[in-house]
């Protein structure tokens, strides 16, 4: 059957803007007229009966995660009473910030807050207290004079972390000196000296390019660390560096690392038992509202249209997707941007396997084309599945810009256009690569790949579905600065080395050690440590561009470094998204099903 497809009446130019960078000019062209709601699919007239190329086929597992069971599941702290009990706990740590005596003990605080996951309850008084220390040097200086590395390393950590710029309150020089007196008189028999070179590893990652000393530092952290006699240590002190040399601090994702370190700070001998139960009421609340979401979003993806038969080839991985989105929306008022972006991500990996898996090259081209114009005219050619993809994209885009439309009064519609067509042009170029049997340099790959990972469109809806946006924010938004590409940069590259070789044995197109392995003529080996190396490379440059990037939209800015994070998550051990089992399945418990004991 053919299928039918209504397009919403509105008025559309195909000028368009380019991504997220922002410039007192505006830019960006408002639709004139409103959208409409998307009607839904049809079937017409029988389909094309022309005989169908060979298709290639990729053995993708099957969803683990039936929707029957994700509707079974229950909700257990989104009553009042729990609600209450949290505000009133909030309310005894806000008391708690600002009253620590002495600086480390402050700082200690705030670390403990953010690692907690319950910090952005107090985002205004954790500002208002670092920017206090900031204007007073005497703190400061006493704990350099002290040599105390361990309180500075933190108080380093912190400011870049909240993107404070240190230079003028604590430079890396100055952070060098204190770590150099130290180092002489270093002891791995104190339990002091160890905390000091634990805390300078977790600042080191922190570093921007042209800090080459800080990175020698954080080696040099790094392999103490690793050599020392454990009998001498703590159980809690042994897991702390245990899980800080599996993954620092600055590249873990939030909210899984949270879930560690309430266990983790329950067992410290100083810990504060109001801290620690406001951290797991409120872990069990939100992971109730992840749970909630789950349901009506799986309603939605079982009623769309896309698992059918005629789509059987694609990766149906939409709990996957929701924990990708909480990834870096984890926060409760970031709803309408974690439902959408768990839809957007089921769509793009519904997409991307019509262009690895499906599709002929010709029928890319067309399918290209109609989304460069939105519309199904130039469609109606292609087999019914690629159709069915379409109208799901083009129903589930206008469906969330007619939403916000009537909420916010602002038409966000060609900016989640653009990205979707970027994409797919850049999908398109992956497909001739293929096709034609082109093995591009590793340079011509990962210009075109930091796009086909698609964060461009994560971070185009943290962007435009934000509380923040305004009028003047819409006006002024660009496409595609340095950090937004370094962001995108780091996703693909982690994905490369956790997907390559079931990628590879599928025949789809060469990664970036691919690349590398046939322009160098090196062993995988060799080319897997480059592709490291460039990770901690754009790390650099991601830390740099953060503590000068200056947006309104705060969720945006933050994403921009947990998206990285959260594709870290994925990958660490392997395909933990092509692969539903395993680690990425236990992280789903931890996160959105399973409570913490209170």
């Amino acid at each position: 059957m053919a299928l039918y497809f209504r397009p919403p009446m509105l008025s559309y130019s195909k000028k368009q803007p380019v991504l997220f960078s922002f410039s007192s000019t505006p830019t960006f062209l408002i639709l004139q007229g409103s959208i409409t709601r998307f009607h839904p699919i049809s079937c017409l007239s029988p389909a094309n009966t022309k005989t169908s190329p060979a298709r290639r086929t990729a053995n993708f597992q099957p969803t683990i995660w039936d929707d029957n069971y994700i509707q079974s599941l229950l909700v257990h702290f989104m009553e009042e009473k729990y609600i209450h009990q949290r505000d009133k706990l909030k309310e005894e740590v806000r008391c708690l910030i600002g009253q620590q005596h002495g600086l480390v003990k402050q700082l200690e605080l705030v670390d403990a807050l953010r690692q907690l996951g319950i910090d952005y309850h107090f985002d205004s008084e954790i500002m208002n207290l670092l920017s206090c220390i900031c204007s007073s040097t005497e703190n400061i200086n006493n704990l350099i004079k002290n040599n105390n590395l361990y309180g500075s390393a933190l108080l380093f950590r912190l400011l870049r972390e909240h993107g404070i710029n240190n230079g003028a309150i604590l430079r890396v020089d100055t952070l060098m000196s204190c770590f150099k007196k130290v180092r002489e008189s270093f002891n791995p028999n104190h339990q002091y000296d160890v905390k000091e070179l634990l805390s300078l590893y977790e600042a080191s990652y922190l570093a921007m390019e042209g800090e080459e000393e800080l990175d020698e530092a954080g080696k040099f952290a790094m392999e103490h660390l690793r050599r020392l006699d454990r009998s001498l240590l703590s159980p809690q002190l042994i897991e702390e560096i245990d899980h800080a040399l599996e993954l620092p601090l600055h590249w873990r994702m939030p909210r899984l690392h949270s879930r560690w370190f309430i266990d983790a700070y329950g067992k410290q001998e100083n810990v504060n038992p109001i801290l620690l139960d406001l951290a797991k009421l409120d872990f069990n609340i939100v992971q109730s509202i992840y749970m909630t979401e789950l349901k009506e979003i799986s309603n939605w993806w079982r009623n769309l249209g896309v698992l059918c038969d005629e789509l059987d080839f694609i990766r149906d991985r939409l709990v996957e997707n929701h924990l990708w989105a909480l990834g870096f929306t984890f926060q409760p008022k970031f709803w309408r941007s974690r439902k959408a972006i768990t839809k957007i991500n089921s769509l793009v990996t519904t997409i991307d396997d019509v262009y690895d898996v499906y599709g002929t090259l010709d029928e890319l081209e067309i399918f290209t084309n109609a989304v460069e114009d939105w519309k199904m005219d130039a469609a109606q050619q292609l087999p019914n599945c690629m159709k069915i993809c379409l109208m799901a994209l083009f129903n589930t885009m206008n469906d969330i810009a007619y939403s916000f439309l009537k909420e916010k009064g602002l038409d966000i519609l060609p900016c989640l256009k653009r990205v979707w067509v970027d994409l797919c042009k850049a999908y398109l170029i992956e497909a001739r690569w293929y096709h034609n049997r082109y093995t591009p340099t590793l340079d011509e790959y990962l210009e075109n790949a930091w796009v086909t990972i698609s964060g461009i469109c994560e971070l185009s809806a943290s962007y435009c579905l934000s509380d923040d946006l305004n009028v003047e924010a819409l006006d002024s938004i660009n496409f595609y600065p340095p950090i937004v590409q370094h962001s995108c940069m780091i996703f693909r590259l982690y994905n490369d080395l956790g997907t390559d070789m079931a990628e590879i044995q599928r025949g789809d197109v060469l990664k970036s050690i691919q690349c590398y392995m046939n322009e160098k003529n090196v062993s995988d080996s060799a080319a897997r440590d480059n592709i490291r190396c460039l990770i901690r490379n754009y790390w650099k440059k991601l830390n740099g561009e953060y503590m000068t990037f200056s947006t309104s939209i705060e969720s945006f800015r933050k994403a921009l470094v947990d998206v990285p994070r959260t594709a870290q998550s994925f990958y660490h051990y392997g395909d933990g998204y092509g692969e539903p089992g395993g680690k990425t399945k236990d992280k789903i418990f931890l996160t959105m099903i399973e409570p913490i004991p209170l």
